[in-house]
């Protein structure tokens, strides 16, 4: 069973954004893998490089996408996005510094704010850009 099970409940509707947060599902749900199958350190900070390389990239197709559109709630969904980086990239330096194990508490984290994200701020912005005919 999948940490995180994908749904029509966690879908946008823009087509570019859900395929993106899919792939995002799937490294959080190969992360709990790899740590629940007791992979060692060097499999587990490859995933979560991976991780924490495609959230960028995703944060920033989402913001240009908003920009591009003129959305209002941009700003303060930017604010977001910057919080998640950072926290996720102090997780990674704490990981490689051999100050921190990946836990199940940080899975469930970074599951409970993905879930969270696309639940909330998300899908804020989805009708908006809907209504401009993004699809």
């Amino acid at each position: 069973m999948a940490f995180i099970n994908w749904s029509d409940r966690l879908e946008t509707g823009i087509s570019k954004v859900d395929q993106q947060h899919q792939k995002l599902v799937a490294m959080v749900n190969a992360l709990y893998d790899a740590m629940k199958d007791g992979s060692g350190q060097e499999v587990l900070g490859k995933v979560l490089t991976g991780l924490v390389d495609y959230t960028r990239t995703h944060f920033a197709a989402e913001e240009a996408l908003m920009s591009q559109f003129g959305y209002p709630g941009l700003a303060a969904h930017k604010v977001e996005h910057d919080k998640l980086t950072g926290q996720v990239a102090e997780l990674q330096a704490q990981f490689q510094s051999g100050k921190a194990a990946l836990t199940l508490k940080v899975a469930n984290f970074l599951k409970d704010w993905l879930s969270g994200h696309i639940l909330g701020v998300d899908q804020q912005y989805a009708p908006f850009l809907k209504g401009k005919g993004v699809r």
